[in-house]
């Protein structure tokens, strides 16, 4: 994931288009007359890159499952087109004086897609299901906040311990540890949403297949062709439908950035990222593209357990090596910049943005890099440098950043990488086994708040695959979490992100922003700053 969320990601971006051709018509409004939207085919077709790994919200850990989860779902809080967490299936909420107790109330009208209410309960049961060590969950930590939660999580404690509470059908008590002023935007993490209990316990594979699967958002999936695409339709039993214009979604799974961007170009796509970056420059002036912040991280991480990663100068000398300035100049292309530090710009504290209040951990610097290196081999006994393989999901750009690291690192370091990719779950299998030396990866906050950028690292996140633990690391991150002084707070924060970037388990390479191509057809699309676009109020004009 994981200021805003996390995710896990496979993120890097880029954005075009030279002159779509558009089905539908033109507006030939030129004596005044208005379009007959009642005409217009409500549909929009949008490119997810990759098969969603799992649309599950207790499973799912990736932006693309994300993306999907987003529309067909809604938690006790949801977005509104500014992406500020607003009451979604709750209508009231009361907080205890000391601000560790919420009682919500759901809405009366709040429904699942077959038309069965949605209650309390099944929050009750969604959120235990997440925090049960047999689910596997990689984003049961967002829940530590609750009382008893980590305990029953680790084993330590027991499920009717966990403070999460069905009073009624309509009223969900949660206890917290602490008073947690973010607790609202938390809320709006997938990991978050209810699920059909009855659904659920009646059959293991229930999201696995669009015949089975029940959801309570704007949106219904009724189709799931794996490798092809994911189809979700209106939910009329959403209990704001009227502001749905949009009648179905279709979400192609399209991996090649030159294929779906001749798909944009053609009209056969409406929505795309993540473009080829040779086209960009000439992309950049067309009212097709859209550059938006993206609160993320792209690195690559560190096995510390793998030689020759296990050791903190060979791991430094790697990060010293690679010119950020011109990945992202020559390479990139999308406007991102260079990242010297984990949590990227935009967390405001009072002191300022919390990462230049940070600044920079390291330089980047060929020759200290080279005598790092020597060090640490030294250090280890080795006269030659184990040979290192660079792993990455596969994705044309994600190459064409892999090749130049590579090159770089062997004209900086002498050494030779060698370069290997796999299709975006078998790699996120593949990493979360720990197989890999050196790994790319992508970390976007599910809020804007750099707690959610520093928890990847946390030595019990299944998140963190490169095998670093820090105790003073957890421990600092664990006060930060419960200290109601809002500078001291920042200042545990940074504390820890010091920690980190003296280890060194990943390299920061850029902190991202986002491109896209959008069919000018198509309005009230919200972009957000670190989820992909919501299509709830989106609608086709023309």
């Amino acid at each position: 994931m994981k200021k805003w969320i996390l995710t896990l990601f496979l993120v890097l971006v880029t954005g075009s288009a030279l002159a779509g051709c558009y089905g539908g018509g033109a507006d030939d409004s030129s004596n005044g007359d208005k379009v007959d939207k009642g005409n217009i085919k409500q549909e929009i077709v949008v490119n997810a890159s990759s098969e969603p790994p799992a649309i599950d919200p207790a499973k799912a850990t990736d932006t693309t499952s994300g993306w999907v989860l987003d529309h067909i779902f809604e938690g006790l809080y949801t977005r509104d087109k500014d992406g500020k967490p607003v009451l979604g299936a709750a209508k009231d909420v009361k907080t205890s004086d000391d601000g560790k107790t919420y009682t919500f109330t759901l809405r009366d009208d709040a429904k699942w897609s077959d038309g069965s209410q949605v209650t309390a309960g099944d929050f009750e049961y969604a959120w235990k299901r997440v925090l049960n060590p047999e689910t596997g969950s990689a984003f049961s930590f967002y829940l530590y906040y609750i009382k008893g939660a980590e305990e029953y999580n680790k084993g330590k404690g027991k499920v009717e311990n966990v403070g999460v509470t069905a009073v009624d059908d309509k009223t969900l008590e949660v206890e917290l540890n602490a008073p947690l002023g973010y607790f609202d935007s938390l809320l709006t993490l997938w990991t978050f949403y209810p699920v059909q209990q009855k659904l659920v316990e009646s059959n293991d594979n229930w999201a696995a297949d669009a015949n089975t699967y029940i959801s309570n958002g704007p949106f219904k999936m009724t189709e799931w062709k794996h490798e092809s695409n994911v189809v979700i339709e209106k939910n009329n039993e959403y209990y704001d439908k009227d502001v749905v214009k949009l009648d179905k979604v279709t979400f192609k799974i399209v991996n090649e950035a030159t294929t779906y961007y001749q798909m944009f170009k053609t009209g056969e796509l409406d929505l795309i990222s993540t473009l080829p970056s040779d086209v960009l420059a000439t992309e950049k002036d067309n009212e097709d593209y859209r550059e938006e912040p993206y609160y993320g991280t792209y690195m690559y991480m560190f096995n510390v357990k793998k030689e020759p990663f296990t050791n903190a100068k060979v791991r430094k000398a790697f990060a010293m090596s690679i010119d950020r300035k011109a990945l992202t100049e020559n390479v990139t292309l999308g406007g991102e910049t260079p990242a010297y530090a984990m949590v990227p710009e935009g967390a405001e504290t009072p002191e300022g943005d919390f990462r230049k209040v940070g600044g920079d951990y390291f330089e980047e610097n060929a020759t200290e890099a080279k005598k790092l290196l020597a060090e640490g081999m030294a250090e280890e006994g080795w006269s030659k440098l184990p040979e290192v393989t660079l792993l990455y999901n596969t994705a044309e750009n994600h190459k064409k950043i892999a090749e130049a690291v590579q090159e770089m690192i062997d004209q900086n370091l002498g050494v030779k990488l060698k370069l290997s990719n796999q299709e975006w779950g078998t790699y996120l299998e593949t990493t979360k086994q720990g197989n890999f030396q050196m790994a790319r990866m992508g970390w976007i906050g599910i809020f804007v708040d750099p707690v959610v950028n520093l928890d990847y690292y946390l030595g019990d996140s299944p998140n963190n695959r490169t095998g670093w633990v820090n105790k003073e690391y957890d421990s600092i991150i664990a006060k930060s979490k419960v200290e109601q002084d809002v500078n001291k707070r920042y200042e545990l924060l940074h504390q820890a992100e010091k920690i980190l970037m003296t280890d060194m388990p990943f390299m920061p390479v850029n902190f991202y922003k986002y491109n896209y191509l959008t069919n000018p057809d198509f309005e009230d699309i919200a972009y957000y700053v670190n989820r992909f676009p919501q299509l709830k109020w989106a609608e086709k004009t023309k």
